[in-house]
């Protein structure tokens, strides 16, 4: 996603660290559109009722009307929400757009870039099989830690970047979690003060979680954070109390989606056990410099959850070569 290679790598980030580290994880299939033939229309009642709202993933029923087909992934195509307006109590922050450009981050609002196509693909997996594992648990499906084998990897970086491409999808809402306790930072990146947050509700000194959330001007983008340090965060994270909170996180919200941004599996234990609460875990891997060893053993460390994706980080291209996002910037002809 950043230069740090030379290499030209084929397919999306996560087929690419599949296929470098000839790993068997599963990624995305072959997007493919089906039409189907309209139904023939009923008569009209007087007065239909207005339909009740929907959770954003539910057990899998037959869809009626129009779909989208994407693998396979089926879905009624929605009439959009409104983006939800900031949650009344909750300190409200703003990001800096500035501090995000001089990261090289994706700048909401701004113009397609390469990095934005890149996320686009890899929250594309991500919620693909959030709908496969909706069947199972639902709310658990709207979960997703990120993660690294060590540190220096790109794991916030990507968790960020992550959180700011799927607050763009109109039926999201996005919730990311400040879970690095020891080194929190993704406040910070984002040019806004630290405060109470996941570990105070954890130790039960603030009741409420929501107490904690901070809303943004970003539409669709709330942030957790780490809150006050503690020497007991993994023992706080096995208690009865954080399934509590970590469950509650999902269920207050059928459309909201919770990222997590835990500390690196090999250097502190939270990750393991924050896998035991999601639906899936993306592994950032760094290009050159995460080996094959150190893989295996993260993954061997966060399998409590079923779906690990690999995503590849600190891939460059050749200038003359394809990327993504180039296109956006071609005048027509």
């Amino acid at each position: 996603m950043n230069d740090s290679t030379s290499r030209r790598y084929k397919g999306t980030l996560l087929e690419r660290a599949a296929e470098h580290y000839h790993f068997g994880v599963p990624v995305a299939p072959a997007v493919e559109v089906r039409e189907r033939s309209a139904p023939v229309p009923a008569p009209a009642p007087a007065a239909p009722p207005a339909p009740a709202p929907q959770p954003a993933f539910e057990k899998a029923q037959a869809p009626e009307g129009p779909t989208i087909r994407r693998g396979s992934e089926v879905r009624d195509v929605p009439d959009h929400p409104a983006p939800r307006s900031a949650a009344p109590g909750r300190r409200r922050v703003a990001i800096d757009r500035e501090r995000l450009s001089e990261l090289g981050m994706i700048v909401p609002g701004s113009a397609v870039t390469p990095l934005a196509e890149e996320f686009r693909l890899v929250k594309r997996q991500l919620l693909l099989t959030a709908r496969a594992v909706a069947g199972a648990d639902a709310d658990r499906a709207r979960m997703v830690l990120v993660c690294s084998a060590r540190q220096n990897e790109g794991k916030t970086f990507c968790a960020i970047n992550l959180a700011l491409s799927m607050a763009a999808e109109k039926d999201f809402e996005i919730l990311l979690v400040d879970a690095d306790f020891a080194k929190p930072d993704i406040l910070k990146r984002l040019g806004a003060d630290e405060g109470p947050g996941l570990l105070d509700a954890l130790s039960g000194s603030i009741s409420d979680v929501e107490e904690c959330i901070l809303d943004t001007d970003i539409p669709q983008l709330s942030i957790l954070p780490a809150g006050t340090k503690s020497a007991n965060d993994t023992e706080l994270l096995a208690s009865d109390r954080a399934r509590a909170v970590l469950d509650a996180l999902a269920a207050a919200n059928s459309r909201r989606i919770v990222i997590f941004d835990s500390p690196p599996v090999l250097a502190a234990s939270p990750a393991s056990v924050l896998a035991l609460h999601v639906g899936q875990v993306m592994l950032v891997v760094r290009a050159d410099q995460t080996n094959e060893g150190d893989l295996r053993e993260a993954v061997a460390m966060v399998d409590a959850c079923e779906h690990i994706q690999l995503v590849l980080n600190g891939v460059s291209f050749q200038p003359s070569g394809y990327r993504f996002g180039s296109y956006y910037g071609e005048a027509a002809k």
